[in-house]
């Protein structure tokens, strides 16, 4: 019982420290200017970097997606709505969560073994000897640019895994790819669209703030930054997965009649 009682408390301690350092990052984008160097420094380490990453994801997960869909699809014979499927799942719910989760494995790790490192050189301690506060040159370029690159990752995502699908369709699995493109026109709306891009602010901000707080609070040594690296990834992981199903559920309605 206690123990419960003490992972409870260390993960509301968690919680709240970073809502701490979101409000204190969102006060920094009003008195703070940007470093327009170091951002587009971060926008090419987080954004143009993990392109790779996500046109793999995207591709192999549209296609098998598409394959497996098919194969139930085809016992009622409803082939060509399998792309129509495709478009609705990446564009509302893998799309943001598998760009998410890759963000979160090479960029989140980066970060947090980035700042961890600073800390434990003392860098970040000499950066506020010299009245340069840390949040505003680290963390807020990273935020940004986080942010800024998570919708355009997620959009690549659903790009990709879509044409992916519609390839797989129409050379290998043979089915009418002017019907399927049809229905999947049809039946992919505005509003799905949205929520995948709402979807992957949330998560860019997730990523950012929950690697930046691990990085700058990690204990002492190698060990420190290491272990901090791994609790960053999995947190940035569980969070994204765990704020998926509740924006799910808070959008569909508010979105639906997009």
């Amino acid at each position: 019982m206690k123990a419960a009682e003490g992972v409870v408390k260390k993960f509301s301690i968690g919680v709240g420290r970073v809502a701490l350092l979101a409000c204190e990052v969102v006060r920094s984008l009003y008195t703070t200017r940007i470093d327009w160097a170091e951002l587009l420094k971060q926008i090419n380490f987080i954004g143009v970097r993990s392109v790779f990453v996500v046109l793999t994801t995207g591709a192999s997960t549209g296609m098998v997606f598409c394959a497996q869909t098919l194969y139930q699809l085809h016992k009622v014979k409803m082939d060509s709505a399998a792309l129509s499927v495709v478009g609705i799942a990446m564009t509302g719910d893998l799309g943001p969560v598998l760009a998410g989760l890759m963000v979160a494995g090479r960029v989140g790790a980066g970060i947090t073994a980035e700042l961890g490192t600073m800390r434990v050189t003392e860098q970040i301690d000499a950066m506020r000897t010299m009245s340069t506060h840390p949040i505003d040159y680290l963390v807020v370029p990273r935020f940004i640019a986080t942010v800024l690159a998570m919708p355009l990752l997620t959009i690549l995502a659903w790009v990709v895994g879509i044409f992916a699908a519609y390839v797989l369709l129409g050379s290998v699995l043979g089915v009418d790819q002017a019907s399927s493109l049809k229905h999947m026109y049809y039946y992919t709306d505005t509003g799905d669209v949205l929520m995948g891009l709402i979807k992957a602010l949330v998560f860019g901000a997730l990523i950012s703030l929950i690697s930046c707080y691990r990085g700058l609070n990690c204990d002492k040594g190698a060990e420190g930054v290491g272990k901090a690296t791994n609790e960053a990834v999995v947190q940035s992981c569980i969070s994204i997965l765990v704020s998926n199903f509740f924006l799910t559920l808070l959008l569909r309605p508010i979105l639906k009649s997009f």
